[in-house]
């Protein structure tokens, strides 16, 4: 029986297990969105402790698409060549280097969530930020200078996911995900909570996932057709007392996104509007996952993620075919180790402890 443990074979390429490094912002990157040593030993440490994917944090496609003044970026050939050392480490070590390409939209030019998470002007720093209907924005605390994406930003934003796209696979990336959840630019065209234009971008399903349609295909038209791409997205906005992305609207994107060559899809949610009602505990958006599996069958692979914290707990996820690969966030930043752990406490074959450090677990 599959477990945790298996590989997973996507394309040409074999994730070595079911682990995966869920992408995490470290607003790490002071003001220029380079890479430093912090990315290199944060995502280097998850790789030695044994996951089998190892995704970069949201990393944005264009400079104005930074969620904060301090986020990592792929703009240039300059974050490429700073991004390599990390994705050479990551595969010495038998992980999968991945890396989340993301635009914030209206949520961006924020410094960073420990200084309060509050708008930076462009005389502080800052920039113009983009919206698909700035009127629609549904925070108190909204950002300077936010304005209506026109077709032209449109277009350009299109053209650096594909250019980005371009520049991870300089970087050494193997695996390519579009971010098109928690309230950044490309949800917030799919949600009817932010997207209020009559153009061909808003109204109907079809208008309103164009975008994310047309990013995604720019993204696997330049990546190698032996290696996977990945859609990130939140499977419900949990608004069920308004018209909002819900489940089933997430299950037909699904399937269109099979169409576009998309081989995995990442089931998270939420951050579209603070009002949102979802539930919490472990395993709370495993549903969500599921249900998306249910709609596509065998055609694409589904990951899961929030509340998984416990061997016993993923590796159910997986057996009983809940989801394809586990995303784990927060357990990473308490313990970039736990699958070295969990292998052990399984009693299943997984990755090896670094010979550096068996003498502590008396292999």
């Amino acid at each position: 029986m599959t477990n945790l443990f298996s590989p997973l074979t996507l394309r040409d390429l074999e994730v070595p297990n079911r682990i995966a490094v869920s992408p995490m912002c470290q607003y790490s990157s002071p003001t220029d969105g380079l890479a430093r040593e912090w990315h290199r030993v944060h995502l280097g440490s998850r790789a030695v402790g044994g996951a089998g994917l190892v995704m970069a944090e949201a990393t944005a496609v264009e400079a104005r698409g930074r969620i904060s003044t301090h986020d990592l970026g792929i703009w240039s050939d300059e974050h490429a060549a700073a991004l390599e050392p990390i994705t050479e480490f990551i595969r010495a070590q038998g992980s999968v280097p991945a890396i989340q390409l993301a635009h914030a939209g209206h949520k961006a030019s924020k410094n960073q969530p420990w200084k309060g998470n509050v708008p930076v002007h462009p005389d502080e720093g800052g920039w113009e930020v983009l919206s698909p209907s700035p009127e629609a924005y549904p925070f108190e605390n909204e950002p300077h200078e936010m304005r209506r994406a026109t077709q032209d930003d449109i277009e350009a934003v299109i053209k650096a996911f594909r250019e980005s796209a371009e520049r991870s696979l300089e970087a050494g990336f193997q695996v390519a995900e579009v971010h098109a959840a928690h309230g950044y630019l490309l949800h917030q065209f799919l949600s009817p909570v932010t997207n209020r234009r009559k153009d061909d971008y808003g109204g109907s399903f079809e208008n309103r996932t164009r975008i994310v349609r047309e990013a995604t295909a720019a993204v696997r038209d330049v990546w190698p057709e032996e290696w996977p791409v990945f859609v990130r997205i939140s499977g419900s906005d949990w608004l069920d007392d308004r018209e909002s992305w819900d489940l089933e609207q997430s299950k037909r994107l699904a399937r269109d996104l099979v169409d576009l060559g998309v081989d995995l899809i990442d089931v998270s949610s939420g951050g579209i509007h603070p009002d949102q009602q979802g539930p919490t505990g472990p395993n709370y958006q495993v549903p969500l996952a599921e249900g998306i599996g249910d709609a596509v069958g065998d055609d694409i692979a589904v990951g899961a993620v929030g509340g998984i914290t416990q061997p016993e707990q993923a590796d159910a996820i997986v057996r009983n075919d809940r989801a394809d690969l586990v995303l784990v966030a927060r357990e990473f930043l308490r313990d970039p180790y736990f699958p070295l752990r969990w292998a052990d406490d399984l009693e299943l074959e997984g990755p090896e402890w670094p010979v550096q450090y068996r003498r502590a677990v008396g292999k």
